[in-house]
C-alpha cells in the first residue's frame, strides 16, 4: 500500500513555500516536507485542509496505490 500525492505540485500552482502552506494548514513546515516526500500519511482532517488550501478534492491531492499483493 502505498499514498502518493502531489502536494509540491499544487502548492507550486499557489506560489507558496512549505512554511507558508504550514501556517494555513496549521501544521509546521516539516510537516509538510514529510507529506510531500512521501514519509508522513496526513489525517483525514489535515488532507481535507490540503485540499480546501489548493482549491482542489482530496483525491485530487493524494493517490492511494494498492500493490498487487493487496488486489
Amino acid at each position: 500500500m502505498a499514498l502518493e500525492n502531489r502536494l509540491k505540485e499544487y502548492r507550486a500552482r499557489l506560489g507558496i513555500n512549505q512554511a507558508d502552506m504550514g501556517k494555513l494548514a496549521g501544521v509546521s513546515r516539516q510537516t509538510i516536507s514529510l507529506i510531500e516526500r512521501g514519509d508522513y500519511s496526513p489525517s483525514v482532517t489535515l488532507a481535507l485542509k490540503l485540499a480546501k488550501i489548493c482549491r482542489v478534492t482530496v483525491e485530487d491531492i493524494f493517490i492511494y496505490a494498492e500493490d498487487e499483493e493487496d488486489e
